[in-house]
């Protein structure tokens, strides 16, 4: 009796995903546990594995929209005869033929779902006659579906543009403190902790002391009312093959720095292995987005909703400035933080903003947490 494999639930809100990747092939023999295939969901990407070993049959192709509890493939139960393996232990040994022509290669079958996310290559068995279709690399346009991920993105911030007053303010800060502490105490730090000690960990630690100061941030609307968070959870954007993704840490103000460094060397691990589960994304109050990597020197967060604040951190870029008087070369960081104006006024935003520089250039006030 062949086996369904069906689609699993992963998550009560999710009732679909895309069907992104067939790991087998129709027709081929596959073991317990052999991945079969990944589905794609607007929040998390999930590989589904075979209940049973067999001959799989494909039932849906790559780049379906497939509902949860659908059937995609069945599995037919087969087994090895065991004569075949006696054939072989007892077949006679035989002399080597002497080389004659090499044959014509056999023609290549066609693959019997093929991906729509690019046109089919005509078989080998074809005529020569038969005219030729262009490639996807040598078209001019290529016509996809969003995945449900970008979907999802795309909705967010259209809808954080549509729903929230979104004001932005500036400033920069001297990164010279953080870099002269982070180079004395890297080598010690990765030795003792197994990590490297970034610039991330840092910015975690000045936006929770600056949250617990100005804590009209760290709330959120909802309907007509006001919600005050007294969880300090920082989502950290992280950029995938798939699109931005926002790991949330939790209880932040509770973590050392080896903690948080810990914490995303993982959450970047299964980022980009597409492991990432839904609670690894829920329940964030503050959303830290770092542009620099990538060479961004300024920019305007969008809002993550219903969060009330996301700070952008960029490039690290030698300036001229004042300092006691002189013009001297200091490696700057601009930094932005967007707000829900609705419900942080300018003032506080202001004060939240500054408050985070006084961190970053006073470092060691937050590694004695004071």
């Amino acid at each position: 009796m062949n086996i369904e494999v069906k689609v699993p639930a992963v998550g009560e809100s999710i009732s679909s995903g895309i069907l992104s990747v067939w790991h087998k092939k129709d027709g081929e023999h596959i073991r317990k546990d052999d991945i079969l295939f990944t589905l794609e969901t607007d929040k998390v990407s999930q590989e589904v594995t075979a209940p049973e070993a067999g001959i799989v049959r494909l039932k849906a192709r790559e780049g379906d929209e497939v509902k949860i509890g659908q059937t995609v493939a069945e599995i037919a139960p087969s087994v090895i005869p065991p004569a075949s393996k006696t054939a072989a232990k007892t077949a006679p040994a035989t002399k080597p033929a002497e080389p004659g022509p090499v044959p014509p290669p056999l023609p290549v079958a066609p693959s019997p779902i093929p991906s729509p996310s690019s046109p089919a290559v005509p078989s080998a068995t074809f005529s020569s006659m038969a005219p030729s279709t262009p490639s996807a690399a040598n078209a001019r346009a290529v016509r996809k579906k969003l995945s449900p991920l970008r979907r999802k993105i795309a909705a967010q911030l259209v809808m954080a543009q549509h729903t929230a007053a979104i004001l932005t303010t500036f400033n920069e800060c001297d990164m010279g403190a953080v870099m002269r502490l982070r180079k004395d105490l890297q080598e010690v730090f990765q030795q003792k902790y197994g990590v490297k000690l970034g610039f991330m960990s840092f910015f975690i630690k000045a936006v929770v002391d600056s949250l617990q100061a100005v804590p009209a941030i760290n709330s959120k609307i909802d309907g007509d009312d006001l919600i005050l968070n007294n969880s300090f959870d920082i989502g950290v954007a992280v950029g995938t093959e798939r699109g931005l993704i926002v790991p949330v840490l939790r209880d932040c103000e509770k973590l050392s720095f080896a903690d948080i460094e810990t914490q995303l060397v993982r959450h970047a691990a299964k980022a980009r292995e597409g492991k990432v589960s839904l609670e690894d994304l829920q329940g964030g109050v503050f959303t830290i987005s770092n542009g620099g990597i990538y060479g961004s020197l300024l920019s305007t967060p969008i809002l993550n909703p219903p969060q009330s604040g996301i700070l952008g951190m960029h490039k690290i870029q030698e300036r001229a400035v004042v300092v006691d008087g002189q013009i001297v070369a200091r490696p700057m960081m601009y930094l932005a933080l967007s707000y829900d104006h609705r419900l942080v006024d300018g003032k506080e935003a202001v004060t939240f903003l500054i408050r985070v520089k006084d961190c970053i250039e006073n470092p060691a006030r937050l590694l004695l947490g004071a």
